[in-house]
């Protein structure tokens, strides 16, 4: 039974988080309402499909090289600037994005958007706990699942509609009275807790090195085997120089006075193995935002209106599972039974993907969308969560971000692989699926297909349609299949997970507590109201007043 002040706090806490929500939910809409367009997008700008997935990892790459950087900035100044500096970052690239003209220009627009994500990434996920302990916590990740799931439905199907009604170049542009929404009640409804001023000092040579070493290690993934072979000179330069420029940048974190990701948030068994959990998360999350769009649109003929429609089996899931799982890990402050029952839907559904080919009923489709959303919705959000649990508070702004950097470090380089494995693939599996019919459709189906860039499959003849729509079908299926063990990797970490009690105090008032009274800064309105609600939780809850004894003990030693 709530009391009044749970709900006076609640209702506070809904309000300050208005603002980042719907900062959120712009950066989600912004990103999904392309993916069912962008096998329209990538044929109408005359691209292959080395340039569909640098379209979907330029954005990527972006994300993960700034978030670090974002992070390290919120603990370092004003986050409610950085949270709306970080907007108008990303609806900027957005509507440029709008305007190119080949993939080139849409790929650097891309690249501009992934750097406004990289800060609404971090941010939400830091001023979340400023203002909520990690025992009230799960049931604000549950909102944040609901509008990633609201994001997720909606994006596709407005893309869908814009680009079958007004052309795709609408898609960018859609996100931009969301985020004028967005800007105003962050400025009218967030007000975080004052925080004392220190110097400021930026690791730029480390974010310099760990931007250089992914990138590298991206263009040789996507170029390796297509421009060079595998085992070619070329190939080992860019291995072995994305090696030396990333060890160099671990050194370089070593060394400096605030690193961007600090080493010793490696010390932390959680962070660790929260880490390891979200990198094969990462190939599963972005992998399959991708590849099911153009599964629905190349192997089954669908419109981008109809694929968004039809991936509704999966937000549902994660919809549900996010908000409900949310809302009893807060109740009850039990939460690693329902992390492993999620990793092992997520096994379930990515394995059971790997089955699928052009003529897979769609119920049977449908299941395994959903296993996987319900997987994705029980283990996403609350890596974070109980990381942030086993984190110092001046440790939560690189720990939370770290968590995301590495989550889109493994979106980033999977998909990217997994594109390189594609291509090929479908090459491969039309020139034989031709050849089987009749050996002189080989000809026409190489004018037809325009040298390997992606079809428009309704403009195609008939028997190649099928060619080509099996082709993809199976191809995609096997991109799945190859995904399918990373998963028993998200498994085996998230089991091996310390079970600590969730904390009962808020990242300020954790704060608070380390400062000396005399150092103390003038605590705001909305502070007071806050820690009015957290003061009767905290009553209750008397000897569960640090959850986080390694990372704290090890902090003061």
């Amino acid at each position: 039974m709530q009391t009044p002040e749970d709900r006076a706090r609640h209702r506070e806490v809904l309000s300050a988080l208005s603002g980042l929500l719907m900062g959120m939910f712009v950066a989600i809409l912004a990103g999904t309402v392309v993916s069912t367009s962008l096998p329209r997008i990538i044929a109408d700008l005359g691209g292959d499909q080395t340039a569909y997935t640098w379209v979907v990892t330029s954005t990527l790459l972006a994300t993960t090289v700034s978030t670090p950087i974002w992070g390290k900035l919120a603990d370092l100044v004003n986050r409610k600037v950085l949270v709306q500096i970080a907007l108008v970052i990303f609806v900027v690239g957005s509507a440029l994005a709008g305007f190119s003209q080949d993939t080139n220009t849409l790929i650097a627009f891309r690249a501009v958007q992934g750097l406004g994500a990289g800060g609404l990434t971090a941010l939400v996920q830091v001023v979340m706990a400023d203002i909520v302990s990690p025992r009230e916590r799960g049931r604000y990740m549950g909102f944040i699942g609901a509008v990633m799931a609201v994001g997720t439905v909606g994006g596709p199907l407005i893309g869908g509609l814009l680009t079958d009604g007004f052309g795709w170049r609408w898609n960018f542009y859609v996100a931009l009275p969301f985020a004028v929404v967005a800007l105003v009640l962050i400025q009218r409804t967030l007000h975080l807790p004052a925080r004392a001023k220190r110097a400021v000092s930026i690791d730029y040579l480390g974010a310099a090195l760990i931007a250089s070493g992914v990138a590298l290690l991206l263009i040789w993934v996507s170029l390796a085997g297509k421009q060079f072979d595998w085992g070619s000179a070329t190939s080992w330069t860019m291995v072995v120089g994305a090696v030396v420029l990333l060890v160099a940048a671990v050194v370089t974190e070593l060394r400096v006075k605030e690193p961007i990701i600090p080493m010793t948030l490696f010390r932390n068994r959680t962070f660790v193995f929260a880490v390891l959990a979200s990198l094969p998360l990462g190939v599963v999350l972005f992998g399959t935002s991708v590849f099911l769009s153009q599964y629905l649109q190349l192997a089954e003929g669908h419109t981008p209106t109809e694929s968004g429609l039809l991936t509704l089996p999966m937000v549902i899931g994660l919809l549900g599972a996010s908000t409900v799982i949310g809302g009893v890990i807060s109740r009850t402050g039990v939460w690693k039974r329902y992390m492993v029952t999620g990793a092992l839907l997520l096994v379930a559904g990515v394995s059971l993907l790997g089955t699928i080919r052009y003529d897979t009923p769609y119920w049977v489709l449908a299941i395994f969308m959903l296993l996987l959303g319900l997987g994705l919705g029980m283990t996403m959000q609350n890596l974070v969560l109980v990381t942030q649990n086993s984190l110092r508070a001046d440790q939560l702004g690189a720990g939370s971000a770290s968590i995301a950097f590495f989550r889109s470090l493994g979106g980033t380089l999977g998909v990217s692989a997994l594109g390189a494995f594609l291509g090929p693939r479908i090459a491969d599996l039309v020139k034989s699926g031709l050849a089987a019919l009749d050996p002189a459709l080989a000809q026409a189906a190489g004018r037809s297909l325009g040298g390997g860039t992606v079809p428009v499959v309704s403009s195609l003849p008939g028997p190649i349609r099928t060619v080509v729509e099996s082709a993809y079908g199976e191809g995609i299926g096997d991109v799945f299949l190859l995904a399918a063990p990373l998963t028993l990797v998200t498994l085996l970490f998230i089991a091996l997970l310390p079970n600590r009690p969730l904390g009962t105090r808020t990242a300020a008032q954790q704060l608070a507590e380390d400062v000396r009274p005399e150092d103390r800064l003038q605590t705001t309105e909305a502070e007071r109201v806050l820690e009015l609600g957290a003061n009767e939780v905290g009553s209750t809850t008397e000897g569960v007043r640090s959850e986080a004894p390694e990372a704290e003990t090890a902090g003061r030693r």
